[in-house]
């Protein structure tokens, strides 16, 4: 059987001697791994579309088990992310956690468009890398189920709290942490509050189209971070490689 859709490219695995095994997500199947047969050879008609963060019309033969892809037009190339190694690496993070938290079974046109507004995001010159960054991780999280309660404090109501407790998800003010359970929390300026009220339920097309001061954009990424990675219970070897070159002194 013949499967007509766009993707976007999620992980790429070498595969015997030039072919691909893709992860892609589709825009009507969900997550789905297809083998891309010679791409890897400079005559493929296929290896534009068929590399890491691409995005093309693909047209999949289904056998069994086994899924091929037969033909694939690039739509989208994402190319300030490819000539900039940051952000290279943080759209293979953003990859690598939106492939963590989709089911094989389901299919949810939603989670692709907002993986492709984050990467024409990061490609373009004006969004910073640290609210692109952000805003993507909460939201998928709130796409996954994990979405934080932001209404106010989970003690007494306070519409502006300054604490955010990862582990539950909650508001609460530095006093009223005695009445929560046991476990860390991030401060959080009024700033970065109203930023994570506008990310978890702002239109996608909206999504990235805020501004923070330095202080209150450091808080967001800290606490949007620290909550996803508490949530989740692991590690991201892209996020690990991605903040090794935030580090990295030039020379």
């Amino acid at each position: 059987m013949y499967l007509k859709t766009n993707a976007l490219v999620l992980r790429e695995v070498a595969y015997q001697d030039a072919d691909k095994l893709l992860t892609l997500l589709t825009q009507d199947y969900g997550c789905l791994t297809a083998r891309a047969r010679g791409v890897r050879s400079r005559s493929s008609r296929l290896k534009s579309a068929c590399q890491l963060l691409s995005y093309g019309e693909f047209t999949l033969l289904e056998r069994g088990n086994f899924i091929t892809v037969t033909e694939a037009e690039l739509l989208e190339s994402f190319q300030g992310l490819r000539t900039d190694l940051d952000k290279l690496s943080l759209g293979s993070y953003l990859a690598q956690l939106g492939e963590s938290l989709t089911r094989a079974d389901a299919n949810d046109p939603s989670l692709l468009r907002l993986l492709l507004l984050a990467l024409d995001a990061l490609s373009r010159l004006d969004r910073p890398q640290t609210l692109v960054k952000a805003a993507a991780e909460l939201r998928l999280l709130c796409m996954a189920g994990y979405a934080p309660a932001l209404e106010g404090c989970a003690v007494c109501g306070a519409e502006y709290p300054d604490r955010f407790h990862v582990s539950q998800g909650v508001l609460h003010c530095a006093g009223c942490k005695p009445h929560l359970d046991p476990g860390l929390s991030m401060p959080l300026t009024p700033g970065a509050l109203d930023a994570m009220r506008f990310i978890c339920s702002a239109p996608l097309e909206r999504l990235f189209r805020f501004e923070l001061p330095a202080d209150s954009a450091e808080c967001l990424a800290a606490a949007v971070e620290t909550f996803l990675l508490t949530q989740l219970e692991r590690g991201f070897s892209a996020l690990d490689f991605y903040k090794s070159l935030r580090l990295t002194p030039m020379g």
